[in-house]
Formats: C-alpha cells, sequence, structure tokens
C-alpha cells in the first residue's frame, strides 16, 4: 500500500510547516502595529460603506502583504486588542476573529483549544448570518474562503483526533469535554441550514425562468442589501459535496450539488478556488461511484438491437477533468501572484492523476482536448500504458496514483478513549483504497476485449472466446460490459459510444467500426500561443544594459 499522510497545510496557503510552534517566544497578543491599526479602520469602514472593491484589495493584498512582513510566524493581534479601534463591533469581530484562525492555520500548528475556539467562533458567525441581520456586501473570494475554511478545519480536527497514540491526559481530557467541536452533524447542518435559509435552490430555479439575475451579478446585490448569505448558501452546497465526498457518500455530495448547473458559467466559476474545489470533488465522486442508470435492450437475439439508456460516469469525471485543466492551462499564469496558487498547481497535479486512472479504467480519448492528451502524456503516458496490463505492477501504480489524487478521508465518529489509544487516521482511506482496487480488477478482463478488438476488424464469438479462454456466454457478458461501460447519453438524450474501439455484433460475429479521431488543428495553435506568451513574458522580465 502507497504510503499515505493526511496532515497537510491549511487550505488557504498550504505552504506553513505542520512542526510550527503555535506562537513564538515573544508574541504579545496585545501588541497592535500601527500598519494593522490602519488595517482594521479602514476595512472597517469599508465594511460599513459596502465598498466590495476595497474590501477585496485589503482582504487579497493587504492582509498578505501585513501578515509576510509582522506575522509570518506568529498570530495576529487578539480580536480583544483591536476590538475598540471597530467599535467593538461584534460581527466585524467575529469577521477578525475568523481571519485570526485562518491566518493560524495557515502559518502555524493550532493547539486543540485554538481548534475548539475556532469552533466557536464560526458557530457564532454562522448563527449571526442565519438568524440576524447582516447588512453588507463581501467579496466573493472571502465567502468562499469561509466556507472553504470551515470543511478543512473540520477535515483537520478529525485528523489530529484520531491520531490517539501519542494524545496526552490534557488532550484526551479536553476531547471528553468538548464532544460536540466540529461534530459531523454540527458541520453538515450549519452548511445545510445556509442553503436553506439563503433559499438559494428557488434562486436558481427562478433564475432559469429569467426571473432572477444572480448569476449575471455574480451573486453581488446592487440595489443596497447583502450578498453575504445567499452566496454562503451557493458556496455551502460544494461545501456539502465536498464533505460528502470525505465521508466517502458520494452520491449524496454529487444530490447536493445538483442545483448547480456545472455545464454552464456559475458563480462557482468567479473564484478559481471555488472552481477547482467543484470540479475536482465532483469528478472524483464520478469516478468512485462506479453507477450506470437503466441498462436494457430489446431483443434477447441480436445484441446490436440493444437499447442503451446509460450514462457512464466515468465519462463526466473525464470530461469535467478535461474542461477545468484547459482552463487551468490557459490562466494559471495570470494566478502567480495569488496566495492560492501553489494550491491551484497541486489540484492541478491531482487532476491530471485522476484522469489518467479515468482513461485507463474507461478509454474516453475523444473527450480530451489535445492540449490536455499532451500534458497527460507527458505527465503520465508510461504509466497508463503499464496500467492496461493489470498485473501486480500495474495495480501498484494504480495505488500510488489513488494516494496521491484522493481527498484526504476522514472517519468523524469520537474515538475511543480506552486503553490502550490507538491511531486510526488512515481507516477511512483503506477502505476507499479498497474498494477502488476492486474495481480496477474488475476491469481486467474488459481489458483483454480491447486489445483483441484493436487486432481484427471482425472475428467470430467461438474464436474470440477461444482466445479469451472463456466460453460464450460469458464472452457475451463481458461484450454487454464492454459496451455499458464505454456509452454514454449526450445533452440532446441519445446514446453514443465514446470508446476508442466500438463494435457491433451480427449473429455469432463481432464487426469493429472503423473510427478515426479527426484532428484539431486549433488545439495545435492554441498551445503555440500560449509558448509564444510565455516567451514573450520571458523576455520582458530580461533587462538590457
Amino acid at each position: 500500500m502507497a504510503a499515505y499522510d493526511f496532515d497537510e497545510p491549511s487550505a488557504t496557503h498550504r505552504q506553513a510547516s505542520s512542526d510550527a510552534p503555535s506562537q513564538e517566544p515573544g508574541y504579545d497578543p496585545n501588541h497592535v502595529p500601527d500598519s494593522v491599526k490602519s488595517f482594521v479602520v479602514h476595512l472597517y469602514r469599508h465594511i460599513r460603506e459596502k465598498n466590495v472593491y476595497e474590501i477585496h484589495q485589503m482582504y487579497e493584498t493587504s492582509f498578505q502583504a501585513i501578515s509576510e512582513r509582522f506575522f509570518k510566524d506568529t498570530p495576529w493581534p487578539s480580536v480583544d486588542a483591536v476590538a475598540h479601534y471597530v467599535d467593538n463591533d461584534h460581527v466585524f469581530c467575529l469577521l477578525y476573529r475568523e481571519m485570526w484562525f485562518r491566518h493560524l492555520y495557515a502559518r502555524l500548528q493550532p493547539t486543540l483549544k485554538q481548534r475548539i475556539d475556532s469552533w466557536d467562533n464560526y458557530c457564532s458567525l454562522f448563527q449571526v448570518v442565519l438568524h440576524g441581520v447582516v447588512n453588507m456586501q463581501l467579496p466573493n473570494q472571502w465567502l468562499w474562503d469561509m466556507v472553504d475554511e470551515f470543511v478543512y478545519q473540520f477535515q483537520s480536527f478529525c485528523q489530529y483526533r484520531a491520531k490517539m497514540k501519542n494524545k496526552t491526559e490534557q488532550e484526551i481530557a479536553l476531547l471528553r469535554q468538548f464532544d460536540q467541536a466540529w461534530n459531523v452533524y454540527g458541520v453538515l447542518n450549519f452548511l445545510q441550514a445556509l442553503v436553506e435559509k439563503s433559499a438559494i435552490i428557488q434562486i436558481l430555479e427562478q433564475e432559469k425562468e429569467g426571473l432572477e439575475q444572480f448569476t449575471a451579478t455574480d451573486g453581488y446585490d446592487y440595489n443596497g442589501g447583502s450578498n453575504v448569505l445567499k452566496v454562503l448558501g451557493y458556496f455551502s452546497m460544494v461545501g456539502l459535496l465536498r464533505v460528502h465526498c470525505l465521508l466517502g457518500d458520494y452520491h449524496t455530495g454529487l444530490k447536493c450539488l445538483q442545483p448547480i448547473d456545472i455545464t454552464q458559467q456559475g458563480v462557482y466559476v468567479s473564484v478559481i478556488g471555488s472552481h477547482i474545489t467543484t470540479i475536482y470533488h465532483y469528478g472524483f465522486a464520478n469516478l468512485m461511484l462506479r453507477r450506470y442508470d437503466a441498462f436494457d435492450f430489446m431483443s434477447s437475439n441480436n445484441v446490436n438491437k440493444m437499447r442503451l439508456k446509460c450514462k457512464c460516469w466515468y465519462v463526466e469525471a473525464i470530461r469535467e477533468f478535461n474542461k477545468i485543466l484547459l482552463y487551468i492551462y490557459k490562466t494559471k499564469q495570470y494566478h502567480q501572484k495569488s496566495p492560492q496558487y501553489e494550491q491551484i498547481l497541486k489540484k492541478n497535479e491531482q487532476m491530471y492523476a485522476l484522469l489518467a486512472i479515468s482513461l485507463s479504467l474507461c478509454p474516453q480519448v475523444k473527450l480530451v482536448e489535445e492540449t490536455v492528451n499532451s500534458q497527460l502524456r507527458e505527465k503520465y503516458g508510461e504509466k497508463m500504458i503499464r496500467m492496461q496490463r493489470y498485473d501486480d505492477e500495474a495495480f501498484t501504480i494504480y495505488d500510488e496514483l489513488f494516494s496521491y489524487a484522493c481527498p484526504k478521508f476522514i472517519t468523524p465518529s469520537a474515538p475511543s478513549f480506552e486503553e490502550p489509544l490507538v491511531n486510526y487516521n488512515q481507516d477511512a482511506y483503506r477502505l476507499q483504497l479498497k474498494l477502488f482496487l476492486y474495481e480496477v480488477k474488475q476491469q481486467q478482463l474488459l481489458s483483454g476485449v480491447r486489445t483483441f478488438l484493436k487486432v481484427y476488424s471482425s472475428i467470430s464469438l467461438g474464436n474470440l472466446a477461444k482466445y479469451m479462454e472463456v466460453d460464450e456466454s460469458k464472452l457475451r457478458t463481458i461484450l454487454l460490459t464492454y459496451k455499458h461501460k464505454t456509452h454514454s447519453v449526450d445533452t440532446d438524450g441519445k446514446t453514443i459510444s465514446n470508446a476508442d474501439v466500438d463494435f457491433y455484433m451480427d449473429d455469432d460475429w463481432v464487426y469493429v467500426a472503423d473510427s478515426k479521431p479527426p484532428k484539431r488543428y486549433g488545439d495545435y495553435f492554441l498551445r503555440q500561443i500560449v509558448k509564444l506568451e510565455a516567451a514573450i513574458n520571458d523576455l520582458d522580465r530580461i533587462k538590457l544594459d
């Protein structure tokens, strides 16, 4: 089994060392530098004035710059130290603490007490949004980061709690005392409550009828209202997808995302982190579901008369991975200065690994753009060839790529405090890996069919069965399964084949259809344009004497 480490840095920066102390010696939580005073005063004023542009600039640029200069290895000043600069405003102090804890997770290693305090702060903040009167507009980036960090800290807490072996008596006492902190039902309830209270599902339905302009305005309210509840509710649907993926409940996760039509432009694409997270978890859920709709046929005599009513979920994964990878390829140069740039690159590599797995299990080369396919072959071409063999080496590669690219699964249940204490942080991962490798092994016979179909233009069932060392009835089942896994339903409801090798049957003969993919000249020019832009940027950076 591949080595697997469940600890990773915070969702915002991801570059901090997990071994850093929670507070550096000499850190004074009550010391407020002038730049911090100016920051909180101006941010507070812009929030009161609903100046979204200035809020975004301060949140994205100023906060990061001050953190890098003054608080690279320490937390920001405590909320009590800055509260009097903002009229002790309760909501602003909750927002400040949310940023404070996010910075702590990004730069340092939070203590158990700090993890619990962060949970309490999220509870208070979401209670205000759900039950109070919030008359402010915040940037989509900040609202997405709230949901993203909320789910990340839940995941981090579950992983922390699952490592019981080296817990101190004080830590165990705190876990017993605060057993409701980061409880899975509490996390799911808050996200679901935000979805329901915001009425975002109804808003998206009305938008289809032309009665709402939520997507057109990126969720902002230009009539003096607030965007906070609506956009938090929207992003909470993505958060629910992510939580259910971490729990291994892929069907429920996809159901939570259903109100968002990811085939269309939506508010989720307005924030690069939201866009990537949505497609990554959507694609992974489809990959793991291994699920198909009804598959029935009209005649028991001729297989070629069967009526497919299937939708290959591998195809959905491949299609969406292809689109987001092409998008990142085109736009990643514009995010180089973003604090999320490292995370964008990491998710990009993980999705290439998932795409390699998907194409190896269900060859759908026609769905992959030439640009993406070129990058994929460069990264995993050799491994994908070996993955087609379905021997021990191939299963090792599947194990390796899955372990690298899968989410950090969690066990949400409370630990046993009875001696001896044991770690169970990898149990969920091992279970998902076991289920995945079981599906891979089921693909072995299908790989044999594909190999023979590539060689012949036509072959009798008897000869093919003999070559594959199975009887004819078993072969028919294998051929039906192959058809099942390589057909999908397009947007018009038509059943189409996405296999690189297709066939049909007439009586006891198998005929291979000759399908050559059309050349895509546009992709070639696109790659050359990107290379030219990169060369021009390199030349611009050269200083001539």
